[in-house]
């Protein structure tokens, strides 16, 4: 690895900085998922177990700079307890005097968590004495955050120039496992990617293709690149006219890879719940139909491709998984990812929000290699972008 992680440094005594992502779905001060937390707290636990005093530091919604009650970090306290099983205490601020001197008070195995770090508009905009007054006190910075990583924030870069720095053990999982997927993948390879619009992922599309020996296509960006082959798409796709010509030179461009559209399509009459599902070849869906589903030949081609291969990354659904019996594909997909991965004979990887939750609705989300909860860092990850938050650990 080009960064260091948490067996590089000696924490006896030393204040660690942790950026954490806490920024975790609430309701009425009532967290909603754990699942940011329960990731966290590996780190947090072996920091202390090893001598450190952690101080945590997090964003938590879209304060816009101002210091607002709502998007108060202190109702965090008692989760994070809960899951860690230490006593954490809270200042209600993440710059200045009362926040240094409680620094300066801890102990070896106390844990801090500060105040909203967007509190302040130094944090977005990367600004240098804003990182400077993070840093102060601080021994060690550690990143365990990568799904802010993708933004030059001044918790995620800025103040990381200022300190010996390191990954937590969140980061460290993602980056090898992102590593695993994409940078040096065993072979063969194959993506999957889903989704409504090639606009929104052209980027991923032409990195994939350069990194990847197949590439299946589904959701509604595949009625885009059908309309490009020439197959007629009716009114009830979701085929982007200003992307045929993109898709056209995607599929000219393509070199070694290999890309697998849909060869039928389930569709509807209109979109809801409560629809009967129909199945067609995808170039004789009747006219003024709705497209929800990749079809059943289209699904098990997709599985009989994953079954060569050695490698899967997966972003989008291919389908309206949301609505039944339009989650059917995406679903068939999943476990056929989530048995072969159990039987050893597959790596799999997956990311992003839509997929995530597509994952957890089939049953089947702990039995892939890895599941990252990261959004748009996955998601530049993949379109091959350089992070600012994971290339200042690894300078």
């Amino acid at each position: 690895m080009k960064f260091k992680t948490l067996d590089d440094f000696d924490f006896n005594g030393k204040t660690v900085f942790v950026r954490a992502d806490l920024n975790v779905p609430a309701k009425e001060g009532v967290i909603t998922d754990m699942t940011r937390i329960d990731r966290f707290v590996p780190t947090l636990k072996e920091i202390v177990n090893k001598g450190g005093k952690v101080v945590i530091a997090s964003h938590f919604g879209r304060p816009k700079g101002e210091k607002k009650p709502e998007f108060s970090m202190a109702f965090m306290v008692p989760a994070i307890e809960k899951a860690s099983g230490l006593k954490v205490q809270f200042i209600d601020d993440c710059i200045g005097e009362k926040r240094d001197e409680a620094i300066r008070a801890m102990k070896q195995g106390d844990v801090i968590l500060l105040e909203n770090l967007r509190f302040y508009s130094g944090e977005e905009k990367n600004d240098k004495e804003f990182a400077e007054q993070l840093a102060s006190g601080i021994d060690i910075y550690i990143n365990d955050a990568f799904s802010t990583a993708h933004r030059a924030h001044a918790s995620t870069e800025g103040m990381a120039h200022l300190l010996p720095r390191g990954a937590g053990r969140l980061m460290q999982e993602e980056l090898e496992a992102l590593d695993k997927a994409l940078g040096n993948p065993v072979r063969p390879a194959v993506a999957i990617v889903g989704g409504s619009k090639v606009s929104t992922k052209l980027d991923l599309l032409s990195n994939l293709v350069k990194k990847v020996d197949y590439l299946c296509i589904g959701g509604g960006m595949a009625h885009t690149f059908m309309a490009a082959k020439g197959i007629p798409m009716g009114e009830g796709s979701l085929v982007e006219p200003t992307m045929i010509d993109t898709a056209k030179s995607i599929l000219a461009n393509a070199g070694n890879c290999r890309i697998i559209l849909p060869v039928d399509i389930t569709w509807a009459d209109a979109f809801g719940e409560g629809q009967e599902a129909h199945v067609s070849d995808a170039d004789k869906v009747p006219v003024g139909k709705v497209l929800l589903d990749i079809g059943p030949k289209s699904a098990q081609e997709f599985i009989e491709v994953i079954k060569k291969c050695k490698t899967l990354i997966w972003n989008g659904p291919v389908g309206a998984f949301e609505i039944k019996p339009f989650d059917k594909s995406t679903n068939e997909i999943a476990r056929a990812v989530a048995a072969l991965t159990k039987e050893g004979k597959l790596t799999s990887v997956a990311g992003g929000g839509d997929t995530v939750s597509a994952l957890k609705k089939a049953g089947v989300e702990p039995d892939l290699t890895y599941v990252s909860a990261a959004g748009g860092a996955f998601l530049e990850w993949m379109e091959g972008k350089t992070l600012p938050g994971v290339d200042i650990l690894e300078k």
